[in-house]
């Protein structure tokens, strides 16, 4: 089984408008919403290629009840904690002339709440893949992936971990199975500007010396790469078509990687690189019909 964790899930509200005038009233010329954060995002694509997963993080208030029914009606399986205070999160996204988000900061996470995340997260067994991705409520602890990786570190479980700089970095003790940076991240983490595929090479290299099986690295036009467990690196590029939308293309990577990976890396990474671009070209999240055309491209 797999299982998403998304400790902020959001209600993300996508506004298109022409040109913004601060200061003064701007109205949008098309609305959309949709349900969303890193983990919530990894299970709706996986949703979309037919594999199971289990929604797991906090919800609160009206607009986490919203997320919680708007994530099941779209065929996902959820065990979302009711946290006690506050509630969830609702970002906006302005398309207009450049591309603007305003985050919320979501609800206060008590030590209740945490303790029933956790007891959640005992029920995992053997074989089971379990996806930490995002950031983290500012009440819950910085180092909360590497307290859950601790808990479950006697049980054979592929732990995905798609966060920044030390939520990231601080797992690698734990062995997990899989990190996914983008280039400019990878960088960020050792103080430096990667701009090259060799460059990322390395320092993907620098993270699996630290602990981390595979390392994913994303890399906008020049495709994506994988330091694989097995001392490979592969490579593949980027499908082609016009980008449309950059929220959730990485998530979307994320999940094609791992419904790929039972049929080895060359299939997970052309799978992954696939999802990425049918999010990228589209106004939301991949759909089924559009990852099965840009597959058959690479």
């Amino acid at each position: 089984m797999i299982y998403t964790v998304t400790l902020n899930p959001a209600i993300d509200l996508v506004a298109s408008c022409g040109e913004i005038k601060l200061g003064e009233v701007n109205r949008t010329s098309g609305e959309e919403i949709f349900f969303g954060g890193k983990g919530i995002n990894v299970s709706l694509v996986l949703a979309q290629l037919g594999v199971r997963s289990c929604a797991l993080g906090f919800v609160a208030g009206f607009t986490g009840e919203a997320i919680e029914k708007g994530v099941a009606a779209a065929g996902v399986e959820t065990d979302f904690v009711h946290a006690e205070r506050g509630f969830s999160r609702i970002n906006m996204k302005i398309r207009s002339e450049t591309e603007t988000e305003i985050n919320g900061q979501g609800p206060d996470i008590s030590e209740s709440d945490l303790d029933k995340l956790m007891q959640r997260l005992d029920g995992l067994s053997d074989g089971d893949v379990l996806v930490l991705a995002g950031s983290v409520p500012a009440s819950v602890p910085r180092d909360i992936y590497r307290q859950i990786m601790k808990r479950l570190s006697d049980r054979d479980i592929r732990v995905v971990v798609d966060a920044y700089g030390e939520l990231l970095l601080n797992t690698a003790e734990y062995r997990p199975f899989l990190v996914k940076p983008n280039i400019h991240e990878l960088g960020d983490m050792f103080g430096v500007k990667l701009t090259t595929i060799e460059q990322a090479a390395e320092y993907a290299e620098k993270l699996q010396k630290m602990g981390v099986r595979n390392v994913l690295v994303s890399m906008a036009g020049d495709g994506a790469l994988l330091l694989a467990e097995d001392g490979n690196l592969y490579r593949c590029g980027v499908c082609s078509g016009k980008v449309r939308n950059s929220v959730g293309a990485g998530d979307s990577m994320l999940a094609g990687f791992i419904a790929g990976i039972d049929k080895g890396y060359d299939n997970a990474l052309k799978l992954g690189t696939a999802c990425g671009g049918a999010t990228a070209f589209s106004d939301g999240l991949a759909e089924k019909d559009e990852i099965e055309r840009l597959l058959s491209e690479l």
